[in-house]
This record gives C-alpha cells, sequence and structure tokens, in this order.
C-alpha cells in the first residue's frame, strides 16, 4: 500500500486568525489521504490541537513581533523589521530540519516568510497581496513578492471575480504561481433560534486584545439584550454570565460556528479570517480594527463605504452610536462562487 504524503501545515501567530482560516484546508487535506502536521505554537498551537487532537504536532516558534500601545503601528513594524528578518532566515533554517526528521513531502504556510524549500512543493498562502502601508509601499511590495515567488505556489484566499478583500487581493501585477482558492470559512450556515442579540468576539494580538476586551465588557454589562462575548484565549477554559451577559474564554469552531449563527449582531476585529466566516454565514457585523492594523483599518473603511458593516474606531468606540448606525448597512451575502477544486490544487504534492 502506497504510504500517504506527508504535509506540513503552518500558520502565522498574529492573533489566532490564521491557524481558524487553515482549519478547511488541513480538513480537505486529510479527505484527501494526507497526513497533515501541523506546525505552530502559542494560541495557534492551543486552537489547532484543540480542533485536531490526532493530529501530530510541531512546536514551531513565532515571530513574537509586538503590536504597540501608543508608538503608530508602522514606525513600530518599522522597528521590529530586523527581528523579522531574523526570525525569517531562522525558520527556514528550522524548516530543513523539520522536512527530514518529519519526512515531510509538502509545506503549506500561512503568511510565514521563511517556509520556502527546494527539497519539497512548499505553498504561500494569502489574501494581502498588496499590503496596505502609509509608508514606504514600493519597497514592501517588494518585500512581500520577494519571499512569495521562493514558493513553488501562492494560493489566495479570495475569489478571483467576486473578490472579498478588495484591492488588497487585486494588486495590478501578481507573484508566480499564483491561484485564487476562493474564500474559506471553517464554517456552515444554519437556520437556527436566536439566542443573542449580541455576540463580541476578541481577537488579535496583545495588548489590544485585552484593551478592546475590556471595552465591550463596559458596553455590554448591564443591558437588557443578552450578549455573548468570546475573549480569543483558546489556552484557558472559563465561562462565568452576569444577568444577561456571558463571557467565554474560548468556543471550539463548532460552538462558535452556532453562536454566531444564533446571534442577530457580531461585534468584532475585521479580520479576513473573521471576514470570510461572516460572509460565509451571511451577518452583520460592527467591525472595531485593531488600532495602526492598515489592512484591518482598510478592509473596515470598504465595507462601511460599500454599506454592507458598521464601523468604528477602538480609540472613540460608542456602542450606542454603532447601534443606530448599524442600522443602515445590510451585512454580507455570500457570492454563489465555483466550489474549490481541491483534488486539483493538491497535484502540486504529486509532482503533477
Amino acid at each position: 500500500m502506497k504510504a500517504k504524503k506527508r504535509i506540513l501545515v503552518a500558520p502565522l501567530d498574529w492573533g489566532i486568525g490564521h491557524a481558524t482560516r487553515c482549519i478547511p484546508i488541513i480538513k480537505q487535506l486529510i479527505a484527501h489521504n494526507y497526513e497533515v502536521i501541523i506546525a505552530a505554537d502559542g494560541r495557534p498551537l492551543h486552537l489547532l490541537s484543540t480542533e485536531f487532537p490526532n493530529l501530530e504536532m510541531v512546536r514551531f516558534a513565532g515571530y513574537n513581533i509586538k503590536y504597540p500601545t501608543y508608538l503608530p503601528m508602522s514606525i513600530s513594524m518599522l522597528m521590529q523589521t530586523p527581528k523579522l528578518l531574523w526570525s525569517i532566515k531562522k525558520e527556514n533554517t528550522a524548516l530543513a530540519e523539520i522536512i527530514n526528521d518529519y519526512n515531510i513531502d509538502g509545506v503549506i504556510s500561512d503568511n510565514r516568510f521563511g517556509l520556502y524549500s527546494k527539497q519539497v512543493p512548499c505553498i504561500f498562502i494569502t489574501h494581502q497581496l498588496q499590503i496596505q502601508s502609509p509608508y514606504l509601499k514600493e519597497t514592501i511590495q517588494d518585500f512581500n513578492y520577494k519571499y512569495i515567488n521562493k514558493y513553488s505556489a501562492c494560493w489566495v484566499m479570495d475569489d478571483e471575480k467576486n473578490n472579498l478583500a478588495g484591492k488588497l487581493s487585486k494588486p495590478n501585477s501578481l507573484p508566480n504561481n499564483t491561484t485564487y482558492i476562493g474564500v474559506q470559512s471553517r464554517f456552515e450556515k444554519q437556520e437556527i433560534e436566536k439566542k443573542y442579540d449580541f455576540l463580541a468576539i476578541v481577537s488579535g494580538p496583545e495588548p489590544q486584545r485585552t484593551i478592546l476586551e475590556k471595552g465591550l465588557i463596559k458596553a455590554l454589562k448591564n443591558r437588557n439584550e443578552k450578549s455573548l462575548i468570546v475573549l480569543g484565549m483558546p489556552e484557558l477554559n472559563t465561562s462565568e454570565t452576569d444577568e444577561n451577559l456571558t463571557i467565554k474564554s474560548h468556543l471550539n469552531a463548532k460552538e462558535l460556528n452556532t453562536a454566531i449563527a444564533q446571534s442577530e449582531l457580531i461585534i468584532c476585529r475585521p479580520g479576513y479570517s473573521t471576514v470570510m466566516d461572516l460572509a460565509k454565514l451571511e451577518k452583520k457585523a460592527i467591525f472595531i480594527p485593531t488600532p495602526g492594523q492598515t489592512e484591518q483599518e482598510y478592509l473596515a473603511e470598504n465595507f462601511k463605504n460599500s454599506g454592507i458593516c458598521y464601523a468604528q474606531k477602538q480609540s472613540n468606540f460608542n456602542f450606542e452610536l454603532a447601534l443606530k448606525e448599524s442600522e443602515n448597512y445590510k451585512g454580507f451575502s455570500l457570492n454563489k462562487n465555483q466550489p474549490t477544486d481541491w483534488k486539483k490544487l493538491f497535484r502540486l504534492f504529486e509532482g503533477e
């Protein structure tokens, strides 16, 4: 009997969104008879080990980029560039060892720049080909493509015609070997009785995650409407209820799928993984982008201008105003796109 090919899946460690959007890909790999090994650390590792307790896990250090509390994000990232370049070089060296030690036949990297190799086919997953930045746009674009072009293929998580990410996924020129693989969500639409008026999903890197958490608890506490806050902390297992507000540390994919379906309005970051989930479930949302995270700020503004979802800055978040304004927005409706041809995509691992 032919042995199963072993595919390493490694998401970026900035928040948990890169890990959550790897879930449907991991499921497809398993369904197509591949053996999956997950390489991650911190919260992404906790999340994926919970979702796939029977899969082999490799603890793989992330970039550990720090998000600033006071400095502009662009300046903070510029200051951390040497650390980022060192992390990329370090993970590329570590990948060579993992490929040999674990007999890896292929690699899927979700936005980790250093996971390319000439030993096996390596795929780079992204939705952000045109990175948003107030400074050095061309330099950043060259950096992005320089590394993406080292990979065997680039898979863009969006639909080529009815795209969800706006200009993020539709630049004037594409990297080599680019394929649009459609909007990917771990969730399934379901008809279910409403349980919550508001569902707040807290996510993103610290310290901004905690700042958002505190703001949402203050906004939703002591209201007549029923609310649920999910803290995005898979390493914890806590749940508390105070009158109409329930706070849970984490929900697995199935539980969160149900909670979103049961909720009238979602309050969350416009991280692209969350955006894909809300599009799949056709929900209304209020977006609060992570301060200084240009991608989220762009998406929030784009959906606001398109009349899809209302958005507010975290620094001047006013829930009563957001609630009133959101009545004028239609929410997401999923475009009926062609299903992803996973068998064709996975041919790369078969040498085809």
